[in-house]
């Protein structure tokens, strides 16, 4: 059976957490991400907001049929770890995909799991993933 990690996402910069999952999800360990909407994005808040706002409204009219961005915080999350995957598609980058788990809070069957939390620089800009779920 292969290694396990959770990481809870409270206060974790996006960045850091995705590029720390991928090296760990091509590794071949399970990675388990639990509170995936406490997770900060760091930056101006007008400008990611509006930045996710383009991407959506790029996937949206008649003629267009994608790209798909969806508004909910784990499946953001997700998405942002599989962009730092080799090819998401084939190989090896679509079997550490699949290794890859993201939860919004906190669900009961992880809750006496030890945990790594990685931690954020106190003075930044910033905005958690649930509010910009919300404001997209």
């Amino acid at each position: 059976m292969t290694e396990k990690i959770f990481i809870n996402g409270e206060g974790a910069i996006m960045g850091r957490l995705c590029s720390f999952a991928a090296k760990k999800a091509l590794e071949g360990k399970e990675i388990v991400v639990v509170n995936s909407e406490k997770v900060v994005v760091s930056g101006n808040k007008k400008d990611i907001i509006k930045e996710y706002g383009e991407m959506r409204k790029k996937g949206k009219g008649h003629s267009l049929k994608g790209p798909r961005y969806s508004r909910m915080p784990y499946k953001m999350l997700k998405r942002a770890i599989r962009g730092m995957l080799p090819n998401h598609r084939k190989g090896i980058g679509k079997e550490a995909y699949l290794r890859i788990k993201c939860y919004n809070g906190l669900p009961e069957e992880f809750k006496d799991k030890e945990m790594i939390k990685i931690t954020t620089p106190k003075k930044i800009k910033y905005i958690i993933l649930e509010e910009l779920s919300k404001e997209i």
